[in-house]
C-alpha cells in the first residue's frame, strides 16, 4: 500500500545477479546535511557486501562451528577447574 509519503532512496544493483538483483536503502529524513552522493553509494555498497559475507552458507557453517568450539572449550575449562580443586563438584 502506498500512501502520500515521498522518501529518498539509494538503489545498489548487484555486480553479479547470483545473490541479489538490487538492494534498496531508505535515507533518513532527520538528517540536516545531505552527504555527497559518492559517500552514500559507498556506504550502501559496504552494507550490501557485509550482508552477503554474513549470509553466505560458508559464513553460517563457520558460525555453527564457532559455537561448537566454544562449548567444548567451556566444558574443558570447567573440567580443569574441577580437577584442580578450584571449583567444587556439583553433587
Amino acid at each position: 500500500m502506498v500512501k502520500g509519503v515521498t522518501r529518498q532512496v539509494v538503489v545498489v544493483r548487484g555486480p553479479d545477479r547470483k545473490w541479489f538483483e538490487q538492494a534498496i536503502f531508505l535515507l533518513r529524513e532527520e538528517t540536516e546535511e545531505v552527504p555527497p552522493e559518492e559517500q552514500v553509494l559507498q556506504q550502501a555498497q559496504a552494507v550490501a557486501e557485509d550482508y552477503l559475507l554474513r549470509a553466505s552458507p560458508r559464513a553460517r557453517r563457520r558460525q555453527k562451528w564457532r559455537l561448537v568450539w566454544a562449548a567444548l572449550a567451556g566444558g574443558a575449562a570447567a573440567s580443569l577447574l574441577w580437577w584442580a580443586g578450584i571449583l567444587p563438584l556439583p553433587f
